[in-house]
């Protein structure tokens, strides 16, 4: 079962709240979810900022994650991104329940402009910023302001609390 609004609202009165470090609560907790902004953005190997290519196996002790380099915004807070894929990382901090998961799909305005966005799953018990996937299908390019709402979390009630997640990723805060 997805959560409401009303639900959403009830964990946010938690300590810590379900989203922390939000820019404005009453526009970014949506009927379905809770929309998710820009605040840092990077680019990879490809973009000519990188050179280290990633890698995964069974094993999480194989794992290389790609270099990549953080892009600045303008004084305005805006960045020109050519064709390509970027990591971007959340300004909110989330703190999944034990008896919830999240997915989050991209707005559909970003996919209007011929941009989406990737995700993995939020495990219960999760706490930290996200990090997503930005890529630019449009080969005119795309215009991102920092503070952009670019994806809307759908948090998901589990039929019993579990241990919750305890990985690599747990606290971060980019």
């Amino acid at each position: 079962m997805i959560l409401s609004k009303n639900e959403i609202n009830e964990l946010m009165k938690l300590d810590p709240p379900l989203v922390e470090d939000m820019i404005d609560p009453d526009t970014q907790i949506q009927v379905n979810g809770c929309e998710l902004t820009v605040d840092r953005i990077f680019a990879f190997a490809g973009t000519g900022t990188s050179t280290s290519a990633g890698a995964i196996a069974f094993e999480n002790s194989e794992r290389v994650l790609s270099e990549c380099t953080e892009l600045t915004f303008d004084d305005d807070g805006w960045i020109d991104l050519p064709a390509g894929s970027y990591k971007i990382v959340s300004r909110e901090v989330v703190h999944i329940p034990k008896d919830a998961i999240a997915i989050a799909r991209p707005r559909s305005s970003l996919l209007r402009c011929a941009v989406s966005v990737e995700t993995a799953v939020w495990d219960a018990g999760y706490e930290g910023k996200s990090e997503c996937l930005l890529i630019v299908f449009n080969e005119a390019g795309f215009r991102l302001k920092r503070g952009a709402r670019v994806v809307q979390l759908l948090f998901m009630g589990l039929a019993s609390g579990t241990e919750g997640y305890d990985g690599v990723y747990q606290g971060y805060l980019g």
